[in-house]
């Protein structure tokens, strides 16, 4: 967990630029890409990671104008990535001129529990994480070019000039 906001703004910076890449290389029409009939689309987990920021932070204290966390899913991917960079730098924006480190023992009341805030802060890092994985599968179903994320992608192989994993 996180013992300073320094850590948190280091891991966040990384953690969002890669969502950021991410959402950028969703279409339109990549929206509607399912896991499973009636379960969430890649539009769906995509406004998810946008609306999760405000709807968390909300329960620090932070509340955040940019993206409410009840706000409708876009039909547009570019409004979809735009509104996460918004929320995204809103965040750390207002986290940095409103929190010290002392901050982070700080509990606050989170879905019927007591945390402190750098459980927080890790669970809004590993939320992405987990989700941009979801979002990755779905990607790919879906036909498009998976951006790297920890490591080359598929395609980013022959840049290396070595071959891509055997499948």
């Amino acid at each position: 967990m996180f013992t300073s906001i320094a850590q948190f703004v280091e891991a966040w910076n990384e953690e969002s630029r890669i969502t950021r890449e991410v959402m950028t290389a969703l279409t339109d029409k990549s929206l509607s890409q399912e896991i499973t009939p009636g379960h969430r689309t890649l539009g769906r987990l995509a406004w998810h990671l946008v609306t999760s920021i405000p709807e968390m932070m909300q329960h620090t204290g932070i509340k955040l104008e940019e993206v409410k966390p009840d706000s409708a899913l876009p039909k547009s991917a570019g409004a979809i990535a735009a509104a996460y960079a918004a929320v995204a730098s809103a965040m750390l924006a207002r986290l940095r001129a409103e929190w010290k480190d002392e901050s982070l023992g700080i509990r606050d009341e989170m879905y019927g529990e007591k945390w402190e805030r750098r459980f927080t802060l890790q669970v809004l890092v590993q939320h992405q994480i987990h989700h941009r994985g979801q979002m990755s599968v779905l990607m790919r179903q879906a036909g498009l070019r998976v951006p790297s994320i920890y490591g080359p992608a598929k395609e980013d192989w022959e840049q290396y000039g070595r071959p891509a994993p055997e499948v």
